[in-house]
């Protein structure tokens, strides 16, 4: 084997897993060709699994280290790296998806949205879909608000039935407004978890500076998709009412106090993961107000987003010095782009690690980092979560991811536009 500069490999392992989210679509149709059941078939679609691209390239790069350096070396690789992350969103995804919780948003939702006048209804619940579910992510952290965004939405909108348009528009602004929801507050957002401590950046900073004008992006992103697909949702049907809830009040309350302890210590794995634990076996004691867990769902996520952090690791060597080189300007602008081919957070990390970096610089990286965050599913960390609830409403399950950029462009020149001007 040829040996390089463990840096170099772990480029080209994530050079190859941007590639692979890019191609997906690609292997679920190859798979396609293929007798149902047969191995080729089997390895063709699990290729086509967006949740798995950069967990296989992370296993890639470690067999390298392995074969290279010793199984040692690829150990203490991963010792350095904080999963943190990646397990907060898995347990938060697998707690806001449950019974008690959807139940009550979808009953709120379509509470506020039958108020309204007939004919307005479904553009009601749309709208507070993509606009009031994202800016509820200051609140409940960003993972969780694109799980309620994503189940309110999908019998809504994302089905075989609807065009193209209506889907890949309204994923595409759920993905921009889920990544500029999380900033009215310093501890929703994974970008600015990152920076918020470091920077002593707190909950008056991030208002006065972030959330006002991301609340007037995400608004006028909203209605825009809303006029961009008003005459197709006329026809969409409002998703039926519960005829009365099965699932009481104080078992809701409970769900929501489990969640608001992993959200207050979304920073300590050793608080959190105990108390999901004790979550499951909640769930199991009221196991006739439930339905089944999304574990596999939040998973894959997970396991994406472990991958994405162990890959972004490698990149420190040249991203760095790239963010400490540019101009206010240029630094904007490349956040921008960097975040369309790595997660924002693991770049507004890299941030942190620039000596000397300005109070202008640090606010221009993270608000790119932020309105970048809708333009690939690996943009932002809560994005994986969206293509796990939502890709069955696409052919061959997969999401194409340059329909996907085309569509998030338009709301993301909205996002720049805001962070630059106001």
């Amino acid at each position: 084997m040829i040996e390089m500069n463990p840096q170099i490999a772990g480029s080209i392992c994530f050079g190859g897993a941007v590639v692979h989210t890019f191609s997906c679509t690609i292997f679920a149709r190859l798979a396609a060709r293929f007798p149902n059941g047969s191995l080729a078939e089997n390895i063709l679609h699990y290729f086509a699994e967006l949740e798995v691209v950069f967990g296989l390239w992370t296993i890639a790069f470690l067999g390298y280290l392995s074969t290279t350096q010793g199984l040692d070396a690829a150990v203490h690789y991963l010792d350095r790296i904080d999963f943190t992350d990646a397990a907060f969103v898995f347990v938060i995804m697998a707690m806001a998806s449950t019974k008690p919780i959807m139940t009550f948003c979808s009953d709120l939702v379509q509470s506020i949205a039958r108020a309204a006048p007939k004919n307005l209804n479904t553009s009601i619940y749309f709208l507070m879909g993509v606009t009031g579910a994202p800016l509820l992510g200051s609140l409940i952290t960003e993972p969780a608000a694109m799980v309620v965004a994503a189940l309110l939405l999908k019998p809504l909108v994302f089905d075989h039935n609807r065009s193209l348009l209506i889907r890949y528009s309204t994923l595409a602004v759920l993905l921009v407004n889920i990544s500029l929801g999380g900033t009215l507050t310093h501890f929703a957002a994974p970008p600015v978890i990152m920076v918020a401590t470091k920077w002593n950046w707190d909950l008056s900073f991030m208002f006065n500076n972030f959330g006002w004008k991301s609340s007037i992006v995400v608004a006028v992103n909203g209605l825009g998709l809303l006029a961009l697909n008003f005459r197709e949702l006329k026809k969409c049907t409002l998703p039926a009412a519960n005829k009365k809830s099965t699932v009481p009040f104080w078992l809701f309350l409970s769900h929501a106090l489990f969640i608001g302890l992993v959200v207050r210590y979304h920073g300590n794995m050793a608080f959190f993961i105990p108390l999901f634990l004790l979550f499951l076996g909640w769930t199991d004691v009221t196991k006739e107000h439930q339905d089944p867990l999304k574990l596999r769902e939040s998973l894959l996520v997970g396991f994406f987003l472990g991958g994405l952090i162990a890959l972004g690791h490698a990149q420190q060597w040249w991203i760095a010095p790239l963010i400490g080189s540019l101009e206010p300007l240029h630094l904007f602008l490349g956040a921008i782009g960097l975040t369309a081919i790595t997660d924002n957070a693991a770049l507004t990390f890299l941030g942190t690690l620039v000596p000397n970096l300005t109070e202008v610089s640090k606010y221009l990286l993270v608000a790119g980092a932020v309105a970048g965050g809708g333009l690939t599913v690996i943009a932002n960390a809560p994005n994986p979560i969206a293509v796990g609830l939502l890709k069955n409403g696409f052919r061959d399950d997969s999401i194409n991811a340059w329909r996907l950029l085309f569509a998030a462009i338009v709301p993301t020149v909205l996002a720049c536009l805001g962070f630059w001007y106001l």
